[in-house]
């Protein structure tokens, strides 16, 4: 096999020793098993922007701060220097989420660093040392789905209380192993408190999964584990360690239309005195 391009510095910086095989290629990047020492992991190369087929890119960039205040404007000018910067700030959104996930209690792969656009992390296998299934190669009874779907809404939640919501959780980027399920794919984290789309993405997150776990437990489709994990954090009652019932009530109350009403004409009038009395204030001196 011929070795790709981007891994030859990690060769010749002998951050990995060999390039095994590849193991997938998905819409943002392409994977490959390698050896480090006696190591597996594997290596996640990252596809430039021309060739990423990842829709609505900037709905997850929204709120994503850049510190480096010249990074930060040649970015906003499109500058070649600045579509640099995007793809690594692209790039370290993944490093820097699977580190807070990690120790936040999160299952996710270890990461082992982010060097030239190649993030280099931990190969997640099963029992017998093979590659672990993606969850919608996983067929399970149904007490194993309530189970595992009930791991993955405490997880959804404890990245929720670091502040990010995954934005793209579905069956096909969790593995699975004899260990439950592992969190994959995360460049397009997104900031739960700068970022307008992080309600729904997070309902979006939930539904897929519950709706792939539903299929093995049918009863899971009534639960509503986004409404009331969204209801803790804006509250700010949300802690890693609550315990999530899936149930939530939501408000069906008419909105009083004619008591707001009465508030803006008073609203209004307020003002209206107020400049009148200015005006009068004026004309006096």
């Amino acid at each position: 096999m011929k070795t790709p391009k981007r891994l030859l510095p990690l060769l010749e910086d002998g951050l990995i020793d060999e390039v095994i095989r590849p193991l997938m290629s998905g819409k943002e990047a392409d994977v490959y098993v390698v050896r480090c020492g006696s190591k597996l992991r594997c290596a996640k190369i990252y596809k430039d922007v021309h060739q990423r087929s990842f829709k609505k890119a900037a709905q997850y960039t929204e709120g994503r701060k850049v510190r480096n205040s010249r990074r930060a404007r040649a970015m906003e000018k499109g500058s070649r220097f600045g579509r640099q910067q995007q793809e690594a700030t692209w790039h370290n959104a993944e490093v820097d989420a699977l580190y807070r996930l990690a120790r936040a209690g999160v299952r996710v792969p270890q990461p082992y660093g982010c060097t030239d656009g190649v993030l280099l992390m931990e190969l997640i296998t099963d029992e017998d040392g093979d590659i672990a299934p993606r969850l919608n190669d996983v067929a399970m009874d149904p007490e194993q789905a309530r189970e595992d779907h009930t791991l993955m809404m405490h997880y959804v939640m404890r990245m929720l209380c670091e502040g990010l919501v995954h934005g793209d959780l579905s069956e096909f980027n969790v593995l699975v192993n004899e260990e439950g399920p592992v969190i994959i794919d995360l460049p397009q984290a997104v900031d739960a408190a700068s970022n307008n789309n992080a309600r729904a993405m997070l309902e979006r997150d939930v539904n897929n999964i519950t709706e792939y776990y539903a299929e093995f437990a049918p009863e899971l489709r009534d639960s509503h584990y986004a409404d009331e994990i969204w209801a803790l954090f804006e509250e700010g009652d949300l802690h890693p360690d609550h315990v999530l019932s899936g149930q939530f009530e939501q408000d069906t109350s008419t909105p009083d239309v004619d008591a707001v009403m009465l508030e803006i004409r008073a609203a209004l009038a307020e003002e209206e005195a107020r400049q009148a009395r200015l005006r009068a204030e004026e004309s006096d001196d």
